[in-house]
């Protein structure tokens, strides 16, 4: 009888010592997974930011030198006299506007860390506004001339 109770009692610890190594193991994987899973995580938001930045910073350029074409036209409009180019300026400009307000909401969704999509969404919708903007020149230029 006390052998088959030391038996018993050698069979437990072995399997309990068997089972604390195997719990300790999967600890150590489920760690190393989630640190894999955080750094990568980490290193695709900041590529995807770094990408972001270098579209908005082509946006910003794009919108000053169509900004500063605004400008020049502005001058020879205004020596014109011209009542139906100036209302055409006036809602070529707005579409301007509208523009660099649609690139400071990227701005402003880079600088508070927004989610990809919504940062790529904006992107999108100022890339689309600057080509209404970039239309609306290329028209007025076509009524000027």
């Amino acid at each position: 009888m006390n052998r088959s109770r030391l038996n018993v009692f050698k069979a437990t610890s072995m399997t309990i010592s068997v089972l604390g190594i195997l719990m300790i193991i999967a600890t150590v994987i489920i760690f190393v997974y989630v640190g894999f899973m955080s750094l990568s995580s980490f290193i695709s938001t900041q590529t995807s930011n770094g990408m972001a930045n270098t579209e908005l910073t082509s946006l910003q350029t794009e919108a000053t030198s169509l900004n500063n074409s605004y400008n020049t036209i502005n001058i020879q409009i205004d020596s014109s006299n011209n009542q139906n180019l100036k209302a055409a300026y006036a809602n070529a400009d707005l579409e301007m506007v509208l523009a660099q307000s649609d690139i400071s909401d990227v701005e402003s969704a880079l600088a508070t860390n927004q989610p990809d999509d919504i940062i790529q969404n904006r992107i999108n919708i100022a890339k689309a506004q600057l080509q209404k903007a970039e239309s609306s020149y290329s028209n007025l230029e076509s009524q000027l001339h």
